[in-house]
């Protein structure tokens, strides 16, 4: 297939503005014809326009009763129009570009099956930061993660001995994406679900990461029985810590005993 003229890379942002871009990021923006840019904060779109004066808002897409599905659809097709213009086109988006966000995994298929160049390059996502403002290392007690509300829908197996994150926990329960927040009544749906595995007094975290430098991590911790009531929002994350000891497998270990 012969490669056409336009090209696409989606960057991430990182999540605090300004601290956590990387010089590939950076170098990728300032050198496309156009930037889209998706981040929920005007700053980070000036910021953003002081590296490329082409920049393009994708927050206009986003409207009160619309369906997310229906704004990410628009936003695909945006970003492709420019591609298919043959514009070196840049997305940026919030975070790291390829987490909880469908538009940047969208446009790199579609543009790669037209023929397009397109490829990602990570950021600073909000769960590299949690693990960091938390004190958090995966690698010694294992995380489990689920978005909230497919957590909810779903049957998911997972383990109590190991930390249960649940992403966008503040829309919980809805399936309609057209919220930004859902009832105290649908928190405690999830609540209730946990409660079945954690005692109820179980010390659970919500956790937002700084979007601004002078903005302050927030860190909130309550007593599971008590999560329904808190006040969240679409980037509130919730950690739920292990609850139990891990159970050693002896036969494992004595069959690789058996190989050494």
């Amino acid at each position: 297939m012969i490669e056409k003229k336009g090209s696409l890379v989606n960057v991430g942002l990182g999540m605090t503005l300004g601290a956590h871009i990387t010089p590939i990021a950076k170098t990728f923006i300032e050198q496309a014809d156009v930037v889209f840019v998706s981040a929920s904060n005007r700053l980070v779109e000036e910021w953003v326009r002081t590296m490329n004066p082409n920049m393009v808002s994708l927050q206009s897409f986003y409207a009160e009763g619309k369906s997310r599905l229906n704004t990410y659809r628009e936003m695909t097709q945006a970003i492709l129009d420019k591609v298919r213009e043959g514009k070196k086109v840049c997305g940026a988006f919030y975070g790291h570009p390829g987490v909880f966000a469908l538009p940047p995994h969208e446009t790199i298929r579609i543009a790669r099956e037209e023929g397009f160049q397109a490829h990602m390059e990570p950021g600073i996502s909000a769960e590299d930061c949690l693990y960091a403002d938390l004190g958090i290392d995966p690698g010694k007690l294992g995380c489990t993660h689920f978005e909230a509300s497919q957590f909810l829908f779903n049957h998911r197996q997972f383990d109590p001995s190991a930390y249960l994150i649940l992403w966008q926990v503040g829309i919980a329960g809805d399936k309609s994406l057209k919220v930004f927040e859902t009832s105290q009544s649908k928190r405690q749906l999830l609540t209730d679900l946990l409660l079945k595995t954690y005692p109820s007094e179980h010390l659970v975290t919500l956790y937002e990461c700084a979007v601004l430098p002078i903005e302050s991590t927030k860190i909130v911790q309550v007593p599971l029985v008590d999560l329904a009531m808190q006040e969240m929002s679409m980037k509130t994350t919730l950690v739920v810590p292990p609850a139990t000891k891990k159970v050693q497998n002896i036969a494992m270990i004595e069959q690789a005993a058996l190989l050494d």
